[in-house]
């Protein structure tokens, strides 16, 4: 093999591994949990999109997260083989969604964290320009933390 092909094949080999995660995550999702229900609705996610309450807007896949760093946004064991993504995002804080709920307060979110594993999804969102440090002290204190919302097929 050249150069040039080992590394065409390294590169489809890694992106091929990061699909299952971001597959697992697209399609439509019924709000489970009661802040879920009160605030976005039922959600669906496209790989550059994602609808809640039929509003629509463009995300970005920025990176896949540790299995430390899931722990500390979501109640999950950190040896679980649990999988999220950090995605980058703009919805305006003076968007209203189900019974006239912002997703976070006066501030846009910026960010959203998504965890699915199976049948069940977990979305958190965050504000602030910088990425969320995820870490259990910095989730604990974070003042950008907007919610965590869950959701089942």
């Amino acid at each position: 093999m050249t150069f040039r092909t080992t590394h065409l094949l390294l590169a489809a080999a890694l992106f091929a591994g990061s699909l299952p995660a971001l597959a697992q995550e697209q399609g439509y999702w019924r709000a489970s949990s009661s802040n879920a229900r009160q605030i976005t609705g039922d959600v669906a996610l496209a790989p550059e999109k994602l609808v809640i309450n039929f509003y629509s807007t463009t995300i970005s896949n920025i990176r896949a997260l540790e299995a430390a760093e899931i722990s500390s946004v979501f109640d999950v064991d950190s040896n679980a083989q649990a999988s999220a993504n950090l995605y980058r995002l703009n919805i305006p804080a003076e968007k209203k969604f189900q019974h006239h709920n912002s997703l976070c307060g006066s501030e846009p979110v910026t960010w959203m964290v998504a965890s699915a594993s199976g049948k069940t999804l977990q979305l958190a969102f965050f504000s602030g320009q910088k990425p969320p440090v995820f870490s259990f002290e910095e989730m604990a204190n974070s003042t950008d933390r907007c919610g965590t919302f869950s959701y089942v097929r």
